[in-house]
């Protein structure tokens, strides 16, 4: 039995508190890689408090800080997370969505994530099923290829 306690990184008689700071230490270790990767800091700059946020934002903020994405490797990492709180922003509030419908990018600049001008976004929802955004980056000569795609999914489990 001892051995094959030990097998599974349990000793028979350690303590549950010994375990839990080993479990805590490896995911604070930098080395640590979850199976799910969770972003924990958006690249941002903090210029202090501003004024300029809509009023209704307050309760559902996209962003805690003013968020600049710098380039196409920023829109890639970060802006998914930010895009998957708008859709869900754009399920129970009918005006975000209007309003995120009519701009997009200038909608995320009122919550205060700003991205390089060659990217474009898309929001659509009358040729979808569910609302969904679509982010472009466009080259030098106009052509647009497709970054991210994010569709709204309802999922049931048993």
């Amino acid at each position: 039995m001892e051995k094959g306690l030990k097998l599974f990184g349990v000793a028979p008689f350690q303590s549950l508190t010994e375990n839990t700071d080993r479990a805590h230490a490896s995911m604070t270790d930098p080395t640590y890689k979850p199976l799910v990767p969770v972003t924990r800091n958006l690249p941002a700059v903090f210029k202090g408090k501003t004024s300029d946020q809509p009023s209704d934002s307050t309760a559902y903020e996209l962003v805690k800080r003013e968020t600049y994405l710098r380039d196409s490797e920023d829109v890639e990492r970060y802006l998914p997370d930010i895009l998957g709180r708008v859709l869900a922003r754009v399920w129970i509030d009918p005006h975000f969505k209007d309003r995120f419908a009519a701009d997009p990018k200038g909608t995320l600049e009122a919550y205060h994530v700003y991205l390089p001008t060659y990217i474009d976004i898309e929001f659509e929802t009358e040729s979808a099923p569910r609302p969904q955004v679509i982010v472009y980056e466009r080259n030098k000569y106009g052509r647009r290829n497709k970054l991210i795609f994010l569709r709204l999914m309802m999922m049931a489990g048993r």
